[in-house]
């Protein structure tokens, strides 16, 4: 297994549990400006657990949750698999085993930095129909404003173990985007999003991610105990908010 496939095998439950939703006003959105309705074919391509997909089902249509790592797409089939319209599918970005032309919209929620750009290109214009859409979306979680926050950021900087290598916020840029929408350009869509979290919560939420000290790490006991002492700071009735921009990018590859 390709080792940016295999990165979250270890961290489903987290994953499941602790990761953000999405927000409804997404799938709102897409019905509004571009005309999604249920007779629309949809492929969630890095699905992952679910996350994502469990939203666009909500919009009636058929979805394709496509999903390379056997953890997560287990974790999704467990937590989908009774609804008609969730199809799982073992395939990648560059290689989804979905028919051609078969697809109205792919959705790629907090997967496309792990994507091969051109890679992905060339698969999402084969199994897209004529006019057919990308949305790629992000959670981008605000690293100041309040301390809570900049605390977090500066843990995860301090215990991060490939953190501004792997997190999308430093490795996808404007130059990325246009490569993979070409000439035809894309649109930028954002919706305020947060998480109230308990120490549980915020602690699910930290060790999901795939760049932070896994619980055989030397120094995971440190990064506990710093986030220990920063929620114990922070919290307001045993609780803090984390704050995100639900963020879209939306148009045809080029």
């Amino acid at each position: 297994m390709d080792g940016s496939v295999a990165r979250f095998s270890n961290r489903v439950g987290d994953y499941v549990r602790h990761r953000p939703r999405y927000p409804a006003a997404l799938v709102d959105a897409l019905r509004a400006d571009y005309g999604l309705r249920p007779t629309w074919q949809l492929a969630d391509v890095g699905a992952g657990t679910g996350l994502l997909t469990q939203l666009l089902l909500t919009a009636g249509c058929a979805v394709y949750a496509v999903e390379p790592n056997q953890e997560m797409r287990r974790a999704a089939e467990y937590a989908l698999g009774g609804h008609p319209g969730f199809h799982s599918v073992a395939g990648t970005a560059e290689a989804t085993t979905l028919a051609h032309q078969s697809i109205d919209l792919i959705t790629a929620g907090q997967a496309f930095h792990w994507f091969d750009v051109e890679g992905a290109r060339r698969e999402f214009q084969r199994i897209l129909r004529p006019q057919g859409l990308v949305a790629l979306v992000w959670n981008r979680r605000h690293s100041h404003g309040t301390p809570f926050l900049e605390g977090y950021e500066a843990l995860l900087r301090e215990f991060g173990i490939d953190y501004l290598q792997v997190d999308h916020t430093h490795t996808v840029d404007e130059r990325r985007f246009a490569q993979f929408f070409g000439q035809g350009g894309y649109r930028v869509l954002s919706f305020p999003n947060r998480q109230l979290l308990d120490f549980e919560g915020v602690r699910g939420r930290l060790v999901s991610t795939s760049y932070m000290p896994a619980p055989d790490h030397p120094r995971f006991g440190a990064m506990l105990a710093g986030l220990r002492d920063l929620f114990d700071r922070c919290a307001d009735a045993g609780r803090v908010t984390m704050v995100y921009d639900t963020e879209i990018y939306i148009g045809s590859p080029g």
